[in-house]
């Protein structure tokens, strides 16, 4: 199922996409990570909040939920994401459906890469993160339609994606060091305030989306803000990928 009709996707100028553009934003947006991008942009976790966590034992649901929420808020990757997902979604069983599917899959990976330890490099999941959002941007685009004259799953891209979100949650947690005392209710308390974290944004996105549509300027401009969004997955792509070689010298 696509959220956005050929009808639509004429009227915001979409027939019209070039494969020309994905390169010029990439090649602009890797440019610049390239100048950016140093270990202190990627995967960066408050020292207080890392602190904190190392000194307490035991079972702390609130300080744990609360973190959850903290980072799911400011977490600009997931929101982008999540943003993309609901750009053309009007219907609240759409939006519920798609959002489920997500925070399902990103509570899996989250609880199961902190309680089995997988360890998984946080540059290269954040630029998976950021490759989400760069699909996500061409799925709203139609590309895939004109381009190869298919559509996608987008309920099962959305679960897939929400797996690799969760593996990024999970290394962000496994930075803090949690104590093994208790660790399987930190972790349910955490993956609570992810999901309080991202009710608060979706309603945030939601309103402003809404308000926008009541406007002539959301048909003019949907095309760009796509472009945008998709030009600042490449630039999260390219600041992980730099993180990444860097460190590894």
């Amino acid at each position: 199922m696509h959220p956005l009709s050929k009808r639509e996707r004429k009227r915001c100028g979409f027939a019209s996409i070039s494969p020309v553009l994905p390169a010029i934003a990439a090649f602009a947006a890797f440019a610049a990570s390239a100048l950016l991008a140093s270990p202190v942009f990627a995967h960066a976790v408050a020292e207080g909040d890392k602190g904190y966590i190392q000194e307490i034992t035991g079972i702390n649901l609130l300080p744990f939920a609360y973190l959850g929420a903290k980072h799911m808020v400011t977490g600009y990757d997931h929101l982008l994401f999540l943003a993309g997902v609901i750009f053309f979604l009007y219907r609240l069983k759409h939006i519920a459906l798609y959002v489920s599917l997500f925070a399902l899959g990103h509570s899996t990976t989250m609880i199961l890469g902190v309680y089995f330890n997988i360890g998984v490099s946080a540059y290269l999941i954040d630029a998976i993160i950021g490759f989400s959002i760069v699909y996500k941007a061409l799925d709203n685009l139609g590309a895939f339609q004109r381009w190869f004259g298919f559509q996608p799953d987008t309920r099962a891209a959305t679960l897939i994606f929400g797996l690799f979100h969760g593996f990024g949650l999970a290394t962000k947690l496994q930075e803090y060091q949690i104590a093994p005392d208790g660790l399987l209710a930190n972790l349910l308390a955490f993956n609570v305030g992810v999901e309080i974290g991202q009710l608060l944004a979706l309603a945030a996105i939601l309103i402003a989306i809404s308000y926008w549509r009541r406007t002539d300027s959301f048909w003019r401009h949907a095309y760009t803000a796509n472009v945008v969004m998709m030009s600042a997955g490449f630039v999260l792509i390219g600041m992980q990928l730099t993180g990444y070689f860097v460190t590894s010298k």
